[in-house]
């Protein structure tokens, strides 16, 4: 049976209820994970490039692994690019399923994988500051244990 799937990459802001509302409405369980840029010690902006199609594509991928491993029902998954300031949204996954447990473990697998294997360029911006972040270790592990 095929998923509900929607995979976006954007400059925009994204409305939570309606990416829910892009979920089957059959479905017994829905779980989502929204991150948001950290207000963390003098940062000003984070910005985000990408590869574009590229990074649709190994989105995809992922999903499909989801699939694979839980009954899934529909995913939703947009991902901004651009420049982003503290507190606003970066990122929403949200997952359908016929029961909590695989929504859960679908949701917080595509996140770890988004985190760590997803082709996304960040930089951080602290006053007139600028680097680029490079992946922690923590992220890498958290992905590691879904092997």
């Amino acid at each position: 049976m095929a998923i509900a799937l929607d995979i976006r990459i954007q400059s925009e802001a994204f409305d939570v209820a309606e990416v829910l509302r892009q979920l089957p409405s059959g479905a017994g369980a829905v779980a989502s994970f929204i991150g948001h840029v950290r207000p963390e010690a003098g940062l000003t902006a984070l910005v985000l490039e990408h590869f574009p199609g590229m990074t649709e594509r190994e989105i995809a991928r992922h999903v499909e692994q989801a699939t694979l491993r839980w009954p899934l029902l529909g995913v939703v998954i947009i991902h901004r690019v651009g420049t982003l300031l503290p507190g606003e949204a970066i990122v929403v996954v949200a997952v359908a399923a016929r029961h909590r447990k695989e929504a859960f473990a679908a949701c917080e697998f595509l996140m770890d994988h988004l985190k760590t294997e997803a082709p996304f360029w960040k930089q951080e911006h602290v006053g007139e500051q600028v680097q680029w972040i490079e992946a922690k270790a923590s992220d890498d592990a958290a992905r590691a244990r879904w092997d």
